[in-house]
């Protein structure tokens, strides 16, 4: 036997090793996360069947499933990217374990990366479930599929940044009772269960202007209408996008 053959190699495991391991704990936590199941699963599941079974809400022409079922998918995004991060990125920073993470081995912005992908994981989950029981309730979707995977995408960056942007500025009793809020006003008057032009004229132009309305819209322009490219839709999302990521980066505090 040579010598050195079990000398110890300090240092730290490759950059994209480190982030795989981080990313499947991070899934791990989000999955076993009982209040993050209800809001990521549960309720959206409930809605979909709900209101599809029953006429609730006037849907307009057509079958109820199929002018939900973007608005669920939107749902979705949001509970995850948006309510689900923040809250659990909000006590993770009370209890000072992004503190100790970012001191770590692991970079920061390689946390937030670990992060996203984990929430892209779960929601991607979440398509496959509501998709298929969208389908089992009698959904015919239309559309360019990269117009639906750009939307989803767009959406996450934008959903992402807000739910990061909350979590590192407020406490995490002011983040959890605003996340929540936030998830019901939005899932009220952000088009998707109640369609928009159900609300007043002057309150439909700024509703329209939300993520969540932008999404829903364009999942619903896509999926129920055919509709090619959402463009304006598309736009609406990238901005919010930029503008929540940027202010995630700037005024994040991690203690």
């Amino acid at each position: 036997m040579s010598a050195g053959t079990y000398t110890p190699r300090p240092g730290a495991a490759p950059l994209p090793r480190m982030i795989a391991a981080q990313t499947a704990l991070e899934t791990r936590m989000l999955l076993r996360n009982g209040e993050q199941l209800l809001l990521t699963v549960i309720i959206p599941t409930l809605l979909l069947v709900l209101f599809s079974a029953v006429d609730i809400v006037d849907t307009g022409s057509g079958e109820s499933v199929d002018f939900l079922t973007p608005g669920i998918l939107a749902l979705a995004v949001m509970s995850t990217a948006f309510t689900g991060q923040a809250i659990a990125t909000g006590f993770e920073r009370r209890y000072g374990v992004l503190k100790r993470l970012g001191a770590s081995p692991l970079p920061r912005w390689a946390l937030m990366t670990a992060k996203t992908l984990a929430v892209l994981v779960t929601e991607v989950l979440q398509v496959v479930l509501l998709t298929v029981i969208a389908f089992a309730l009698g959904w015919s979707p239309h559309g360019n599929p990269f117009a639906v995977l750009l939307l989803l995408v767009l959406g996450t960056a934008a959903f992402s940044g807000l739910g990061l942007l909350m979590a590192g500025t407020l406490k995490a009793e002011a983040t959890l009772a605003a996340a929540n809020l936030v998830f019901l006003l939005l899932l009220v008057g952000g088009g998707v269960i109640v369609p928009l032009d159900k609300f007043p004229d002057a309150v439909q132009s700024v509703l329209g202007l939300l993520p969540i309305a932008a999404l829903s819209d364009g999942l619903r322009d896509v999926l129920q209408h055919g509709a090619a490219m959402p463009w304006g839709d598309l736009g609406i999302l990238a901005v919010w996008a930029v503008l929540g990521l940027g202010a995630a980066a700037r005024f994040f505090r991690w203690e």
